[in-house]
């Protein structure tokens, strides 16, 4: 989430769809209605697909488990990676309070009127505050979502103005709530490289004050589910993506594996992790991000807090050589700056993994 200036980009009138469905509930302006090509191939969330994205237990990862509980749950996560790049983790270790006040003030927010929420607005060509991101012409396609977006460490990429004084309670509870996810980031790092047979501490000593930020995106109802997509297609251009769906939130999450959308029905007390561009660099593709959307219900609305993990933007990004092998397995990204490749990332539209390409070898 590298911060862009404020240029002259002109993205045109951008509705707000919480306001959208109030004035016109059975309306879809055509800046949202997607090409029928763009909606994908459907699968039922009552199939039982879900069912097959990996669940890790975390707690066989830590002590006292025995051994051979440590060795399989490891080999789950390492199959989740390179086999899905998207799991689940049960048993975490964050408070269920913790993960319900930043649920509580998220819905606040929402439900704050228009006027209050654009106090803290997503300016055109940045990725904080209220409104869409990655908007970047007029006649763009929408995304039937509204997001609101903060920097949260380091202190440095934060914008002060954008953390918004209501509703109460929202700073601290925040401040908690990513204090978790950013122990948790790095157990799963910790465990990730024990995965690949790498020294625990790899990725740790390498990301150096890794980058942190939250996205909270809410989608309302529509009417026409079938024509609008919530989230366009993308893969994330972080190190880790950890994703908490609301209670009582309509299922939206799809991942493409084998050219077909795939539903992601959160267990309950779940977080679901998805592997980011970054990581994907360092593996050399062995751990591979996949991309993803999100869908709308036509009746219930979805929740839900997205937080992004990533090096610290001064860190060079390169395939790690133990990962590489100029004969079996030849290195297929180049070496880069990390906020070279995060600006690169926020300066253009979603489309699928198209960002990666900024670093790919290109035979």
């Amino acid at each position: 989430m590298a911060p862009l200036p404020i240029s002259s980009i002109r993205v045109g009138k951008i509705d707000d769809v919480q306001e959208l469905i109030k004035s016109k509930p059975n309306k879809v302006p055509e800046r949202f209605i997607r090409e029928a090509n763009e909606r994908g191939v459907l699968v039922s969330h009552k199939t039982p697909l879900h069912h097959y994205i990996p669940v890790v237990d975390l707690s066989k990862l830590s002590k006292p488990h025995t051994h051979d509980d440590f060795l399989f749950e490891i080999l789950k996560l390492s199959q989740a990676c390179e086999d899905w790049g998207f799991f689940q983790v049960i048993n975490h270790g964050i408070e269920v309070g913790v993960v319900e006040d930043i649920e509580k003030v998220a819905k606040e927010f929402f439900e704050m009127p228009l006027e209050e929420k654009k106090k803290y607005p997503m300016e055109p060509g940045t990725v904080q505050g209220y409104g869409q991101a990655f908007i970047f012409s007029e006649d763009q396609k929408l995304d039937w979502c509204n997001m609101f977006a903060l920097g949260v460490h380091p202190p440095s990429i934060r914008n002060p103005k954008l953390w918004p004084s209501k509703p109460a309670r929202f700073s601290e509870n925040l401040e908690g709530y990513s204090k978790e996810i950013r122990k948790l980031c790095k157990r799963l790092l910790k465990y990730i490289a024990i995965s690949l047979d790498l020294k625990e501490e790899r990725f740790e000593e390498m990301f150096g004050e890794a980058v942190q930020a939250v996205r909270m995106n809410y989608y309302p109802p529509c009417s026409r589910p079938d024509l609008v997509l919530g989230l366009s297609p993308h893969s994330d251009g972080s190190a880790l993506t950890v994703l908490q769906q609301s209670k009582n939130s309509c299922v939206g999450l799809q991942i493409l594996k084998d050219n077909t959308w795939i539903p992601v029905l959160p267990l309950p007390n779940a977080l679901v992790i998805n592997i980011g561009d970054t990581v994907e660099v360092l593996t050399n593709g062995k751990y591979k991000s996949v991309e993803h959307r999100a869908v709308t219900n036509r009746e219930r609305d979805r929740l839900t807090i997205v937080t992004f993990y990533a090096p610290n933007y001064e860190v060079k990004i390169e395939p790690m050589g133990e990962l590489v092998d100029d004969e079996t397995n030849p290195c297929k990204y180049r070496s880069y700056n990390h906020g070279d490749y995060s600006y690169h990332y926020v300066s253009n539209k979603l489309q699928g993994k198209k960002s990666l390409d900024f670093a790919k070898i290109l035979n």
